[in-house]
């Protein structure tokens, strides 16, 4: 195989990753290894990122790579996270619990659905609902935060965990926008800014990891509501930033 046939197999077989960790997730979720099951979700995340990035940068980009990695990310961001809520918090809810995960799971897939029906022609610098894989992470980050404060007695209870799976299935579909991020400034005049910002991140994670991943998560979950609120209250129309240094972004 030539050098640059492999390099189209590249993103897929980093697909193929992504849906390794999802399966993976499952099977410690079967066997009650709820942190493990956690830490795979975030590790198929890594991958999820890196298979679309290295195909944009290598120009592999195909329709099959779009279905392929959508039909993971239905696995590793819909179905995974849905049988780690109901397993470990959701199942005495009964069917009701059971209603709940179907939601989230059936959301994720119409987000991914809705993310593939549409031409390209948008705006690259938001998403529309929230991102598939970042519903995924508030899940999962609950869980390693739930895991740290339980050696300091607390726990999450398990009604805010259910209205929580709730509100993230609505926001999977919502119209609400997000930032993508896409549309950094990185020139040098801001450079240094962003590389304050990643130290600061960093130092964060290494202190307290449970803790602040959880919080970037969902931080993010509720940016999109959030931000949308203080655009009404501004009188701002939806394509123009709230102040003039902040771009609006959609994927």
């Amino acid at each position: 195989m030539r050098a640059k046939d492999s390099i189209y197999l590249i993103p897929s077989l980093l697909t193929t990753c992504n849906l390794f960790a999802g399966l993976y997730a499952i099977i410690a979720v079967m066997n009650a290894n709820y942190l493990f099951a956690a830490i795979a979700l975030l590790v198929a995340m890594i991958f999820d990122a890196l298979d679309g990035k290295f195909a944009r940068l290598t120009n592999t980009t195909s329709r099959f790579g779009l279905e392929y990695d959508s039909l993971v990310d239905v696995v590793s961001f819909g179905v995974a996270p849905g049988i780690l809520i109901y397993s470990w918090a959701l199942s005495a809810r009964g069917m009701f619990g059971s209603a709940v995960v179907f939601a989230f799971v059936a959301c994720a897939s119409l987000r991914l659905a809705r993310f593939n029906a549409q031409d390209g022609g948008g705006d690259n610098r938001v998403f529309t609902g929230l991102p598939v894989p970042a519903a995924a992470g508030v899940i999962a980050t609950l869980v390693l935060f739930d895991h740290h404060i339980l050696r300091l007695g607390r726990e999450v209870k398990p009604l805010l965990i259910l209205i929580m799976t709730l509100v993230l299935a609505f926001l999977m579909v919502s119209s609400i926008r997000y930032r993508s991020f896409k549309d950094f400034d990185f020139r040098r005049g801001r450079q240094f800014n962003y590389l304050v910002m990643a130290v600061l991140v960093l130092m964060l994670v290494a202190a307290a990891p449970q803790l602040t991943l959880f919080v970037l998560f969902a931080g993010y979950a509720v940016s999109g509501p959030l931000e949308q609120i203080v655009r009404k209250l501004l009188k701002k129309p939806i394509g123009q930033p709230v102040t003039h240094d902040v771009r609006d972004t959609k994927k």
